[in-house]
Formats: structure tokens, C-alpha cells, sequence
């Protein structure tokens, strides 16, 4: 196989997808410290934007492990074996590309730190190359980490703050801004450091390598100082805007989103902890997973859980040894950093990612991922069930604490309707169910680009689509979904997702046409519902032009009547009666 690059390189012309012929399968090798990575991604409309996966997987070769001695801790060259068995790799992925139908011209191979450093770095590009008939792209600093930046972005629909991406061998930090199409960050790019988790972990050995406990204190503490003061002169070279500085400043600290294996591994322990330890966390996915200052910076906890657990789901035998490295990092950067941390978001997001996101059209980048991971799902009516929705939303007012919160926006209302009919065939024991599992575990699991509060959010909603019963087991989860957010957005939630069942009702197939009827929902704010006359709460008006029974429409919105109005007794408020709830009234009017 032969074949040249579809990446444009900074001084060539750009091209985007649209410009590409064939299918649109796009393949990565990405050669990095600790593993290679080999994936295969189809960038087609309408999910271009959530950068689909076809095929992955992982060879466990660490090119930093193979450039030092195991008896001396000197660096040497890496070993013909071992560029034999990256080299035998690279051609079975040729032999899998093939079979998928991936374009010759749209398999890329990128290496980053460990390639780069390596003594015999030149030797092992010229035989990849020589044998695979491809060109390896061995990325500079700069461009890394202006790579996995572009990576980190692709994992939530808006990011602003540092963004720090933690390799075996080298750490990258910068600051990012992306509302979608565009990427700003740090007009000097990233600044990089050795402090990889292998570089770390390996220097943290050698500073205590025969020396007594005192003299490996105080060598451990000179690193420590000499990584507080590059992390401070890196946070003034970044020049940080002074917006972001400054809503630091006022909100206790910066929203950091932190990716690589090393802060993966990190992630995974903290889940571990919230899984294993009193708390039940719902969601097993590390993009999107969000984590306060003071969790993050639990090292002790973690360290001990690294060291005492028997298994921890996705932590490695490797990522354990490097425990004690991460953590180590983690105090000096939480303490070195002015304005502090506030919280941190975790992303699945790097390289291979970034590669990908960059080459989207700007208009692609633009789009809601939760929307896009749910077009698939859609009726053709779905635009007019979301409208519907929208519709039956009360516009916020000034002063008025009872409106909407604005995590339920557009998008997530969208996504709603556009699955709302995804478990219609699944049968009443399982629809509820399926559906509370199905953007954790089920169909939507596997989207990337999700924050967990969305996708929280949007399971409750279905779940409540398909009615509240639940078995015992299935209402413990539904819980700790609802423990990630506020009460408030707990109860508009299960309004919305019971109009989305009384739409169902109405509309059986999603798809409105002639022989439904014509159904305007709307609604106001009112303060003269209910027997006292200055009760406050909403009034939702369904206005039906029947083409067909009126009786029977009558009867089915009577009933679903009753379904809406019980979600704003006080008894079903969130947190008991004392709880966050609004009043509802009703009003039905056929044509």
C-alpha cells in the first residue's frame, strides 16, 4: 500500500473533507510514549461532528520504556525488535484498513515525544517508512500540542480555561477558548515540560536511588520548587487572557480540562472512589467526566486506593506505578497555579482526535454534539416535536427564579425529541429502563463529545418518557442520575419528559401528517392557579385541531391532563413538599 498524506501541513493549502472523494474513513497510527493507537473513523454527515469510531485498538509498546536500560537507567537506542514489532503493527493495521475500505490517501502516521527524543529517532522513521511506504509525521512540541488542544476541544461543545494534556514522557499546558468552529489558544502555542508520567516517575526514583531519607527530601523538594517556578513563568509566557484571569480570580479559580494517559488514569481512580465509597456514580465514561478542586486534589486517597485495590476498572498495572508521579504533579500544579483550580474536566480527547476535529469543515465543528449523536435516532418529524417542546417552555423572566435553567437548552431539548421514539418497540417492563441506561451504556454511550451532565439530563428525560415505574434496582441509578444535578433541573425534566410522553401518545409513530391532529402547545406564567387564587406556577395550553375523532383526542388529552399536573403537586416536588416544585394548570381546547 502507498499512498500520501490528507492532513495539509501549515505551509499547504487547507482542504477539508468536502474536498475528499470516496467514502469518508480516515485512519490514525499515533505512535506514542506508552502504547500505539490505531483507529479508523468515518467523518460522513450527519455525525461527522461526534468523529464516529469503526475500529480501534491499542498495542501495548512503551517507546519510553524501550530507550533506557533496565539494570542501569541510562538511555540507549531503541532495539531493532522493537521497531520490528511497531513496524509489523503498522502493516497488519494496512491489512485492516484495506478490508474496511479506508482511501490509501487518508491514513496518516503521527509520532509525538518518545520518537522524537529517541537517540535513534531518524533510524526508526527511515524504517517505518521505508517498510510501510508511508510518511511519518514526527510532530514538534509546538505542534502536539497545538494538536491535542484541537483534541481537547472536540470533547464538549464549549470550553474555556487551561487545558493541560500529560504524555509519559512530556506535559504540555496551555489555555483554551472554542465555541465549536473556532480553536484560540496561547499566541506562544503550549509550553512543555519533561514531567511526563514515565519521565516523572522515573526522575522521582533516581533523586531517592541511595540516598538516606533525608537527602531524597530534599532532592524530591529542589524538584518540586523547580516545577512550581516553571509552572508559574509558564502561566505568564501563556499570556492568559485577562477575562479568563479574571473570572478566575472571582469564581476561586480556573476550569481546567486535563487530558493523556497519565490524567486518564487519574480520572479513573476518582470514578473508582465515587463508585466504591458510600456513592454511587452513574457514568463510566472519562469524557465529560467533571471532578471539584478538592476531589481532584485528593492524592493521598488515590494513591492509596492505586496501592491497595485489587482491580480498578481501566488502570493498568503501568498507570499504578505512576500513581505516586501524578500525584506529585498534581499538588505543585494545584499550588503553583495563581487563582488556584476550581474545577477540572476530564477528555478522552488527543492526538488522534485532535488530527480529525481540525480537518471539519467550521460550520461542522459548530454543531451541539448531543444534537448530532441523536440525528441518527430521528423521526421526520422531529423538528416539529421539538418546536412543540419549545413551545410548552415558559421564556425566563427578570427576577424570577422559577424559569428554566439554561443547562436545558435548545440542543438538549432537541436531542430529545429527536430520540423520543428510539425505545418505542421495547416492551412496558423495559422501555423505562433501556432508556435511563441509553447514553451511559446503551446507544448513545458511545458518542464522544458529551458532557455527563447532558447526558444525564437526557436519560432522565427519555426515562420519564416511558412512564416513572421502575424495579428497585433501576430506581437506585435513576437516583444517582439525578444526584449529579440540581433540583430545579430535576423537576423541569420530568415536565418535559412527560409532555414528551402525552406527544407519544398523540403521535404513536413520531411522524405528523394529515391524519393527526394539528396540536399548538404554549404556555405562560400565571399567579391565579389553583383555589388560592395567588398560587404561581405556569399555565400550558394544548391547542387541537382535530381532522379525525374529536372524542377520542379529548380523551387522551384528559388523561394526559392529569399525568402533567401531578408533576407540579406539591408532594411530588424534588426534595419532598418543602422541596423545589412549580404549580401546573392545564387548559385543553379542540377545534
Amino acid at each position: 500500500m502507498g499512498g500520501g498524506q490528507w492532513f495539509p501541513h501549515e505551509n499547504s493549502t487547507e482542504t477539508h473533507l468536502e474536498d475528499q472523494s470516496s467514502n469518508n474513513l480516515y485512519a490514525v497510527v499515533d505512535i506514542g510514549s506508552n502504547g500505539i493507537r490505531f483507529s479508523i473513523s468515518d467523518l460522513s454527515p450527519p455525525t461527522g461532528r461526534i468523529i464516529p469510531t469503526v475500529h480501534s485498538h491499542r498495542v501495548g509498546i512503551s517507546l519510553y520504556d524501550a530507550q533506557y536500560d533496565t539494570k542501569t537507567g541510562s538511555k540507549i537506542p531503541v532495539s531493532q525488535s522493537v521497531i520490528r514489532s511497531i513496524i509489523g503493527a503498522i502493516l497488519r493495521f494496512q491489512a485492516t484498513c484495506v478490508q474496511f475500505g479506508v482511501p490509501s490517501n487518508r491514513i496518516r502516521i503521527v509520532a509525538t515525544e518518545a520518537t522524537r527524543t529517541a537517540i535513534n529517532s531518524a533510524e526508526i522513521v527511515a524504517s517505518i517508512e521505508k517498510t510501510t511506504g508511508y510518511k511519518v509525521e514526527l510532530l514538534e512540541k509546538a505542534r502536539e500540542g497545538l494538536l491535542g488542544a484541537w483534541g481537547i476541544a472536540s470533547g464538549y461543545s464549549d470550553i474555556e480555561g487551561l487545558a493541560m494534556d500529560l504524555g509519559g514522557g512530556s506535559t504540555q499546558i496551555t489555555w483554551v477558548v472554542s465555541h465549536g468552529a473556532e480553536l484560540h489558544i496561547s499566541p506562544q502555542g503550549s509550553v512543555s515540560f519533561p514531567y511526563g508520567a514515565g519521565a516523572l516517575s522515573r526522575t522521582l526514583a533516581e533523586l531517592k536511588k541511595g540516598k538516606s531519607k533525608k537527602e531524597a527530601n530534599r532532592a524530591v523538594e529542589r524538584l518540586r520548587q523547580e516545577m512550581d517556578n516553571n509552572f508559574r513563568d509558564a502561566y505568564n509566557k501563556l499570556e492568559i487572557p485577562e477575562r479568563l484571569a479574571e473570572e478566575a480570580k472571582k469564581n476561586g479559580g480556573f476550569r481546567m480540562y486535563i487530558s493523556g494517559g497519565g490524567f486518564r488514569g487519574w480520572g479513573y481512580l476518582l470514578l473508582y472512589l465515587h463508585q466504591t465509597k458510600g456513592r454511587h456514580y452513574p457514568i463510566s465514561i472519562i469524557n465529560g467526566y467533571r471532578a471539584e478542586s478538592d476531589e481532584f486534589a485528593k492524592t493521598e486517597t488515590l494513591k492509596e486506593i492505586a496501592r491497595t485495590s485489587d482491580r480498578i476498572f481501566r488502570v493498568s498495572d503501568r498507570r499504578r506505578k505512576q500513581v505516586p508521579a501524578v500525584a506529585f504533579l498534581v499538588n505543585v500544579l494545584a499550588e503553583s497555579l495563581p487563582h488556584g483550580i476550581k474545577e477540572v474536566y476530564f477528555c478522552q480527547g488527543g492526538v488522534r482526535e485532535g488530527i480529525l476535529f481540525q480537518q471539519l469543515l467550521p460550520v461542522i465543528r459548530l454543531q451541539d454534539p448531543l444534537e448530532v449523536a441523536t440525528t441518527p435516532l430521528r423521526t421526520r418529524s422531529a423538528d416539529s416535536i421539538g418546536d412543540m417542546l419549545l413551545g410548552a417552555i415558559p421564556t425566563s423572566s427578570a427576577g424570577n427564579r422559577l424559569s428554566i435553567p439554561s443547562t436545558l437548552n435548545v440542543h438538549v431539548i432537541q436531542a430529545f425529541a429527536n430520540s423520543m421514539y428510539a425505545h418505542a418497540g421495547i416492551s412496558k417492563e423495559l422501555a423505562s429502563t433501556v432508556a435511563l441506561y441509553s447514553t451511559s451504556t446503551g446507544i448513545l454511550a458511545q458518542a464522544h463529545g458529551i458532557s455527563h451532565g447532558d447526558r444525564t439530563r437526557l436519560a432522565l428525560m427519555l426515562q420519564e418518557r416511558y412512564g416513572s415505574h421502575l424495579p428497585p434496582r433501576e430506581e437506585k441509578a435513576k437516583s444517582a442520575f439525578q444526584d449529579l444535578l440540581s433540583a430545579q433541573e430535576v423537576w423541569w425534566i420530568r415536565y418535559i419528559g412527560k409532555l414528551g410522553l402525552v406527544l407519544g401518545i398523540l403521535f404513536p409513530t413520531g411522524i405528523i401528517d394529515s391524519f393527526w391532529p394539528r396540536v399548538l402547545l404554549s404556555v405562560q406564567w400565571a399567579s391565579n392557579l389553583g383555589k388560592r387564587q395567588n398560587k404561581f406556577g405556569i399555565e400550558l395550553t394544548f391547542t387541537v385541531h382535530a381532522t379525525s375523532d374529536h372524542m377520542a383526542i379529548k380523551e387522551i388529552l384528559e388523561r394526559a391532563k392529569g399525568k402533567i399536573e401531578k408533576v407540579g403537586k406539591k408532594k411530588n416536588r424534588i426534595g419532598g413538599k418543602a422541596g423545589w416544585g412549580v404549580k401546573i394548570k392545564v387548559i385543553i381546547n379542540i377545534t
